[in-house]
């Protein structure tokens, strides 16, 4: 029979639940836009720029690098729900911005504002706050999920309310969106402590750490292969799959769907089990597979499909694993600053990703980026093989 200590609190359940949905309603009004913003640009002025049309699309990006390391430093210091609220205040004004934008210009300053809203490392801070360290990586797993489940949702979505409202009307449903999050995370979310009185720590003793930078170089890796990856599958499921791309989802939302059953039990291996180190080594592992996989991959939709699930099991776990162990190993006074050094670390492996995967898919062909992706994996899996994984914590004694 399991203890107390073994099953999650009604207020940590409360807490990943609110704070995954306030990630998925954020996230939602991100990604409807992302499969038809280049379909609306070419009806603005400025939109027949490739180039304007490059930088709105990564201006969000771009931002939310420069923010996040802000953005955590002053949840450790003022609490993280203030920060949280003023982000989601920022993020929503620059989704109306975009909204009413008459032009390209207007419209990459909406988007310069939107990633302005950089509370990833104040959220993932305050799921860390609210839960045990034995339950942490289940609170992770639950807003990661919740990421790949509306990012599935929009491919799905997007077209259609597209057709019914317009990018203005997806835009102001993003502000909306963002607006009712504010209200989520002060009528659901449980109270925190204020944070505790001690020197703040310099910002170089956490980016010096090196157990904090394997974690970073970590992120920076996953996103970096997921971006390069996603420039050249949707056209291998076209033309080695035969998929139009109107129908990519039909393969994209079963992949994200199933991969949460596989991803599920190798997360109670990692916490309950105290199997944390072979169940991550593992799971980069399987990416290595994967990507050697897509390299060598004919043109078999199934087998396409087959790699497309195992990656989502590889990265939902990683995902969900990553910013616990940051959170654990990160000093108690700089939790916050070493998540966003951690979500910053993220935005530029994505911008990196995206710009490498289109460099060698321009030059080299689609099977160079998979390669690529398979020996920055393989890398990572050495450097993470030198990794010193916390143990789990020994359970609170409860009171009665």
């Amino acid at each position: 029979m399991s203890s107390p200590s073994d099953r999650m609190s009604p207020e940590e359940r409360r807490t990943g639940v609110s704070l995954a949905s306030i990630f998925a309603l954020r996230m939602l009004g991100l990604f409807l836009i992302l499969p038809v913003f280049s379909v609306h640009a070419a009806q603005i002025p400025g939109g027949d720029s490739l180039l304007l049309v490059g930088l709105a699309l990564g201006a969000y990006g771009l931002t939310q690098a420069v923010f996040q390391i802000p953005f955590g430093i002053a949840s450790d210091r003022v609490g993280r729900k203030p920060v949280i609220v003023a982000g989601l205040l920022v993020f929503a004004l620059g989704s109306f911005v975009a909204a009413w934008a008459p032009d390209m210009h207007w419209m990459i300053a909406g988007r310069v504002l939107q990633g302005m809203g950089a509370i990833s490392a104040a959220v993932t801070a305050l799921a860390a706050d609210l839960t045990r360290e034995e339950h942490r990586t289940k609170v992770m797993a639950m807003i990661g999920s919740s990421i790949g489940l509306v990012f599935a949702l929009s491919l799905v979505g997007a077209p259609l309310l597209y057709g019914w409202v317009g990018m203005g009307g997806l835009f102001t449903l993003t502000g909306v969106l963002a607006l009712a999050a504010i209200g989520l995370l002060l009528k659901a979310v449980p109270p925190v402590a204020a944070p505790p009185r001690q020197a703040p720590l310099p910002l170089r003793e956490v980016l010096g750490n090196p157990d904090l930078l394997k974690l970073n170089l970590g992120i920076g890796t996953l996103h970096m292969i997921q971006m390069a990856m996603f420039v050249v599958l949707p056209q291998a499921l076209l033309h080695r799959g035969g998929l139009p791309a109107a129908a990519h989802w039909q393969v994209y939302l079963p992949a994200v769907l199933v991969s949460f059953a596989f991803m599920v039990p190798a997360i109670i291996a990692a916490e309950k089990k105290d199997r944390m180190r072979p169940v991550f080594l593992a799971a980069i592992g399987l990416t290595v597979i994967v990507q050697l996989g897509l390299a060598l991959a004919s043109d078999s939709l199934w087998l396409l499909g087959l790699w497309l699930l195992l990656f989502f099991v590889a990265f939902n776990i990683l995902e969900a694993t990553l910013p616990s162990l940051v959170s654990r190993t990160a000093p108690p006074a700089a939790k916050g600053a070493a998540l966003g050094v951690y979500n910053t670390t993220q935005a530029i492996g994505l911008f990196v990703g995206g710009a490498l995967g289109g460099y060698i898919a321009q030059h080299f062909g689609d099977n160079a980026v998979f390669s690529a992706c398979t020996a920055l994996a393989l890398i990572w899996l050495a450097v993470a093989g030198t990794m010193k994984f916390p143990r789990r914590a020994a359970p609170a004694v409860q009171t009665v």
